[in-house]
């Protein structure tokens, strides 16, 4: 008589069950590697191409024209096209690396929104009274770059990421607000 042993299919399933949970860290793995790697990609794309060959789109963000939407707004369409496309094809077919790298343009695409649209600029009033040293230092950021009306001689071109001379600029605000309540902020030291 033949019996089956029920340690094969016990180590089978235990195998299943790693190899399920590896992809599951692979796919958390790529989503946040590409949520990251967009931060770059955006410094480039903002400096070499808004500031660059598609300066007809990005101009009225830095020279403000009436109305609630902007030229500007079209590079969300340009961004979302990708993502879009990869967690379609990533879902249909089956592709989980693409899928995952879809959810992480479109995670970006959804922070950058509330990041630059609410919080900086905020075209939708929901976070006005934030006190937060990362909020005030990336608003700070986002002044600065804002100070050139021109596609020329810009700074401060990434989005989430805040360099460390805005951090200062705020921590010594901080420090002059905390002595004395009249100071609304201090100049930039150069």
């Amino acid at each position: 008589m033949l019996t089956r042993s029920t340690k094969s299919p016990n180590l089978f399933c235990t195998l299943v069950l790693f190899l399920q949970s590896m992809e599951v860290l692979f796919y958390i793995g790529v989503l946040l590697g590409t949520f990251f790697l967009m931060e770059g990609i955006t410094w480039c794309t903002h400096k070499y191409v808004m500031h660059g060959f598609l300066w007809v789109l990005h101009r009225d963000h830095h020279q403000v024209e009436p109305g609630f939407f902007e030229k500007n707004d079209a590079f969300f369409v340009i961004f979302a096209v990708p993502s879009m496309l990869l967690i379609g094809f990533g879902t249909y077919e089956g592709v989980w690396w693409m899928q995952a790298i879809g959810f992480g343009i479109m995670a970006y695409g959804f922070s950058y929104f509330m990041v630059h649209d609410v919080i900086i600029h905020q075209r939708f009033k929901w976070f006005t009274r934030s006190n937060s040293t990362y909020v005030r230092a990336i608003r700070w950021a986002h002044k600065m770059h804002h100070k050139h009306l021109g596609k020329e001689d810009g700074e401060s071109f990434g989005m989430l990421y805040v360099h460390k001379i805005y951090w200062d600029k705020i921590r010594r605000d901080k420090k002059l607000m905390a002595g004395n309540s009249r100071v609304a902020y201090a100049p930039q030291q150069d």
